[in-house]
């Protein structure tokens, strides 16, 4: 048996365990039970033996009946780190799934914005949720976007900084650091940098930009005193205060940024558009049930509403404007 093989536990549905077992590319789900454990977990290493040829696109699996399901995964840049993603996101994978039967979706974290990044310009999530500026590139890709995650006027960049930290004008900030989750989170980077731009902070010269991989590692940051001020967004710093009353209590919103379009949910050009469909529509409608406006609580997100890839054209017209002012956003400099 090849040492490469790898087993995932996906979740567990009241008395039973979904395996997920990969080599070679070649995914299989089994479903096991008390008593025949061992036995279906040894098959399962079976099943990631075989010499069959690379997969791509959707994986298909044995499903609870015997019934083949194709395995859409769906990938979240990272809004928080992934087990708060897992927390507030699978409540969502279990309604899709629960609503659109024959398939199954998996949901994908990401350690941090660079990875995801290189998953959706490597095609390998079938749904993606990224942010605006994420969208553009994954365009190129072969994405299409579906629907837009929230309200528009929620996609903004806010400033944290401690209450005693003295610092009252953007220029306050010279000589000092400022940290972000990426170089290229659009709202909790790229927009408060465009902001210190504004008001007169260079940002590649008199301020330390430091990233640090997550909006909660941004905030924390400030707290701990290790940065100045932290740049994030509303939906993270809501859950923060949320999650961390005490620290929080001990920062405050300095700035906010100008509002853009907010983040999107795309899909891989090659999946049936049926899938594409019902998809759109479940999302959509979420705020219509009561079930629908709890997924939505968790997501920290009021509704999705149905969006196209020209609803992202003005992401572009501001990022044009950022590179020529302030630094191109690949190099994170």
């Amino acid at each position: 048996m090849n040492s490469g093989n790898k087993i995932y536990l996906i979740r567990r549905r009241t008395q039973s365990f979904l395996i997920h077992t990969e080599r070679s590319g070649i995914k299989v789900i089994v479903r096991y039970g008390k008593i025949f454990t061992l036995f279906f977990v040894f098959l399962a290493l079976l099943a990631g033996c075989g010499k069959a040829p690379k997969a791509t696109g959707p994986q298909y699996g044995t499903a609870p009946l015997g019934e083949a399901q194709v395995i859409y995964r769906f990938g979240v840049h990272p809004l928080h780190n992934p087990k708060k993603l897992m927390d507030s996101y699978q409540p969502l994978m279990d309604y899709l799934n629960k609503n659109i039967p024959g398939v199954q979706f998996v949901l994908e974290a990401s350690r941090d914005y660079s990875i995801f990044e290189e998953k959706y310009k490597n095609r390998k999530p079938e749904f993606i949720l990224p942010n605006p500026w994420q969208t553009l590139g994954a365009i190129q890709s072969g994405y299409s976007v579906i629907v837009m995650a929230g309200d528009p006027a929620d996609f903004k960049g806010v400033i944290i900084v401690r209450k005693d930290s003295g610092i009252k004008e953007p220029t306050d900030l010279k000589g000092k650091k400022v940290s972000y989750p990426s170089p290229t989170a659009l709202a909790a980077c790229i927009l408060p940098q465009y902001y210190l731009h504004a008001h007169g902070v260079d940002v590649t010269k008199d301020i330390t930009n430091l990233y640090v991989g997550s909006q909660e590692s941004s905030i924390m940051n400030v707290y701990l005193k290790t940065t100045a001020a932290g740049a994030t967004w509303p939906q993270p710093w809501r859950d923060f205060q949320k999650t961390h009353p005490k620290e929080a209590a001990e920062l405050m919103t300095i700035w906010e940024t100008e509002s853009l379009v907010n983040n999107s949910v795309m899909v891989l050009d090659e999946v049936p558009d049926s899938i594409k469909i019902q998809v759109e529509n479940i999302l959509v409608q979420l705020n219509q049930t009561e079930e629908g406006n709890q997924i939505l609580l968790n997501l920290e997100t009021d509704y999705f509403k149905s969006a196209t890839n020209q609803d992202y054209r003005l992401v572009q017209a501001f990022t044009d404007r950022f590179e020529r002012e302030v630094r191109k956003i690949e190099l994170g400099k």
